[in-house]
């Protein structure tokens, strides 16, 4: 078991199968780099955020269950908060630290289980010029390897399918140290491995004649 308490694997994996059937219709999604991702041990996948979609299409596309942190208002309705609990993924308050979350957190990442971060906090472009502590500290508490996902053409796309691409960079270890200084410099570690796959898979895209 490496999802949080109460969560059902099998139905984990009946939502990862029905979170790739809606978003395929929708998209065109292409995943680079699937081969990257370590197939045990705790990981902290951190992504760039820009949409709705990149939550449920990541949590489809990446070969092994991963419990997300998402924003409570998410699970203000019963019913899909229930659902989402039972998928495996975690409340979390934006804004704070909430200690509740990170706990839950960090027990998936000691089983050997698969944590995703969004760490810009918020949607917006998904150029990751900001980042916030969480997933830094969730990988250095947790002993996890960081692992950046970058999404490209969820933002505000337009048309019929239009190509979704998700780019797996390679898992990193942040460096050891203590205090605030030491967790502000393993945080600008991960903004910066994921603002650079973002700046990769955009350049492919363009290559490519795409945006």
């Amino acid at each position: 078991m490496t999802g949080p308490a109460g969560s059902l694997p099998w139905l984990t994996d009946l939502g990862r199968w029905i979170a790739r059937g809606p978003y395929a219709l929708q998209f065109r999604i292409r995943v680079h780099g699937r081969d990257r991702v370590p197939l045990s041990g705790g990981v902290v996948v951190v992504a760039n955020h820009s949409s709705m979609a990149d939550g449920p299409i990541l949590f489809g596309v990446l070969p092994r269950r991963v419990t997300f942190l998402i924003k409570q208002e998410m699970f203000a309705n019963a019913v899909v908060g229930y659902l989402l609990g039972k998928i495996g993924q975690i409340p979390v308050k934006r804004g704070e630290a909430d200690r509740t979350a990170l706990t839950s957190a960090l027990a998936v990442l000691k089983a050997g289980g698969v944590i995703g971060v969004f760490p810009e906090g918020t949607r917006g472009e998904g150029d990751v010029a900001n980042a916030q502590n969480g997933a830094a500290w969730l990988a250095r508490v947790g002993g996890a390897v960081v692992l950046p996902v970058a999404c490209r053409g969820t933002f505000e796309a337009k048309g019929w399918r239009p190509e979704v691409d998700v780019l797996i960079g390679e898992p990193f270890h942040l460096p050891e140290g203590k205090g605030k200084a030491a967790l502000g410099v393993a945080t600008e570690q991960v903004r910066d491995r994921l603002a650079t796959l973002v700046a990769e898979l955009d350049g492919l895209r363009m290559s490519e004649g795409r945006r």
